[in-house]
């Protein structure tokens, strides 16, 4: 082979394998003109202006999403969308504008992301920085996976010492509450998750953690993606371990599972520990996966 054919086989070798299409699929995302609204009462009309200013900001939106390749803009679900983004802009008055912007997975139909901005200005400059503002708000939330519904059950005791006389006492009620409630509360100030209200559907289960798995039926008939429970395991009256398992509420299969290890503290600390325990194993973990697959 001649040695300027081979040459340009190696050439398109390595274009091909630098490519797009050798590379991740690109992510399909759907983006309707955003509306417009003037409720600034001004006497001059600028109707004009602003849909030329609205037409410059979608097109800059819709470049900047689509640059590098990550993205690519699609009509519509049908032709791809994985993500939809939909919003509105209305001046308020002479200086003031606000502009409401929201992500929409389609898959899971939920709110990605859902935010209100204002800027100031009502000049192709001002509509720019908001456009340049706008359009790294939306990326960082494509790229941001949808909160999980979570259903966090009540936290139960294993008591293993040989003062157990079976029945919870008052004080270990209101630890484990308070432990069940730090979790709830962890997990949810995370992004991560969203917390669904268990009220009182697994009163009649009895203890979670012997059932089997009932706990994912349980999770999935209150609109939950996955389900936790959590176990805090009494070795003595100074010593414990905490436990916790995540299924899938549909296939009922384990995601994630924790485990503290042997600690030492009185019966206040089992909060403390818990929540340090959901952050390592739980949401740490699942944010570096996260991460590592952007």
């Amino acid at each position: 082979m001649p040695f300027s054919r081979l040459a340009l086989s190696a050439v398109l070798l390595v274009v091909l394998s630098c490519s797009p299409a050798a590379a991740e699929a690109a992510i399909g995302v759907a983006m309707d003109d955003f509306s417009y609204t003037d409720t600034s009462a001004e006497p001059a009309n600028q109707t004009a202006a602003h849909e030329r200013r609205l037409s410059a900001f979608m097109a800059a939106l819709r470049r900047d999403i689509g640059e590098g390749g990550r993205y690519r803009l699609v009509p519509s679900a049908k032709d791809g969308a994985a993500f939809k983004v939909v919003g509105g802009i209305q001046k308020t008055s002479t200086l003031v504008q606000w502009a409401k912007v929201a992500v929409i997975d389609v898959g899971t139909r939920k709110l990605v992301m859902d935010k209100l901005y204002t800027f100031r200005g009502d000049n192709d400059e001002s509509w720019e920085r908001a456009e340049i503002f706008v359009s790294r708000e939306v990326m960082a939330a494509l790229a941001t996976p949808a909160p999980v519904t979570l259903a966090v059950f009540e936290f139960e005791l294993e008591d293993t010492t040989a003062a157990s006389v079976g029945a919870l006492a008052a004080s270990d009620a209101s630890y484990l509450a308070e432990v069940t409630g730090g979790v709830r509360e962890a997990l949810g100030h995370s992004g991560r998750y969203r917390i669904v209200d268990v009220g009182r559907e697994a009163a009649t289960a009895g203890a979670l953690r012997d059932c089997g798995g009932c706990e994912a039926a349980i999770a999935k008939g209150l609109g939950a993606d996955q389900s936790l429970i959590g176990v805090v395991r009494r070795v003595s009256r100074t010593e414990y371990t905490l436990g916790f398992q995540v299924r899938d509420a549909s296939t009922g299969a384990v995601l994630a599972r924790g485990d503290s290890g042997l600690r030492l503290g009185a019966d206040y600390s089992w909060k403390r520990g818990a929540v340090r325990l959901v952050k390592d194993r739980l949401v740490e973990s699942q944010q570096a996966t996260d991460a590592a697959r952007r």
